[in-house]
């Protein structure tokens, strides 16, 4: 659904929850698209620890050596 700045505000709340719906709502300004509105999709909580046993650090992960070879590969100043 495509709307005008106008009647977007006119009726926002009738747009939020279209959007909450899943219906696309696009806000256009003369006639040209210009926003869409969407609803936010909930992010799940970040659980630390929760990598625990997927991967594992090796000895020397974080040596000087290391950290200059990731520094010559990514911060190369060219």
């Amino acid at each position: 659904m495509s709307v005008n700045i106008h009647e977007a505000k006119t009726n926002l709340s009738r747009l939020i929850e279209k959007a909450l719906a899943g219906e696309e709502v696009i806000i256009a300004k003369a006639g040209k698209p210009v926003v869409r509105l969407v609803a936010i999709e909930e992010m799940k909580p970040i659980v630390l620890g929760s990598a625990r046993g997927v991967m594992e650090l090796t000895p020397g992960w974080d040596s000087p050596e290391t950290n200059a070879e990731i520094a010559e590969l990514f911060y190369s100043s060219e």
